[in-house]
């Protein structure tokens, strides 16, 4: 069974969704139960949205708000929470800017810029959660907060993002991943009918 475009695209959203989800709930569940006095928190959020945007752009926005939704509930966050978490994740689709002005190919091949976007990512989030929380009644002062209680999390999506950078396929447009593929897939085809003809010639010498 060969699969259409848009249904590739919904499964592996689907199951890029899945991941962050049950990857949130995890870091969650730990942090509320296991580590309650640690002022540093580690969430896959930023790391999982880096991935995602790259590989399909906005629709990252559905996993941001997911990735919110999913932190609230397991540590049994109040309504304004909610809005600051879901909301403010989607802060990181302003990340798209590089891929505007640079293109993705050059994101992702550059280590340099892999880092800054993936720092843009991390500093999108924080300051939308922040922005959010202001209207809801918040500090200016909780930047401060955030930033540092976060930080683990952009070492976390630094590491896992030049990691992912260096597999095949994985932090890379998918449009272009699979055009690519199927040309290369043409190719080595085209020279194994080349071979097999000249195989076959050769026989009649």
């Amino acid at each position: 069974m060969q699969l259409s475009f848009k249904q590739y695209r919904t499964i592996d959203l689907i199951i890029l969704l899945i991941v962050l989800a049950v990857a949130e709930a995890l870091t969650a569940v730990a942090a509320k139960y296991w580590f309650t006095g640690e002022i540093y928190v580690l969430s896959p959020t930023v790391a999982v949205l880096c991935i995602v945007m790259m590989r399909w752009g906005a629709y990252a926005a559905v996993h941001a708000a997911a990735a919110g939704a999913v932190l609230c509930i397991v540590t049994g966050a109040v309504p304004e929470q909610f809005a600051v978490y879901c909301i403010g994740n989607c802060f990181a689709l302003l990340a798209l800017l590089w891929f505007r002005f640079l293109g993705k190919e050059k994101v992702r091949a550059k280590v340099l810029i892999t880092g800054l976007y993936t720092v843009t990512v991390f500093c999108a989030v924080q300051i939308g959660r922040w922005i959010v929380g202001l209207f809801l009644g918040g500090s200016i002062s909780d930047i401060g907060g955030l930033f540092a209680g976060d930080s683990l999390s952009l070492v976390f999506a630094i590491i896992v993002v030049q990691l992912t950078r260096r597999l095949d396929g994985v932090f890379e447009d998918q449009k272009t991943y699979l055009l690519r593929t199927e040309s290369e897939r043409r190719k080595k085809e085209a020279m194994d009918l080349g071979d097999t003809e000249y195989g076959d010639d050769a026989g009649h010498f």
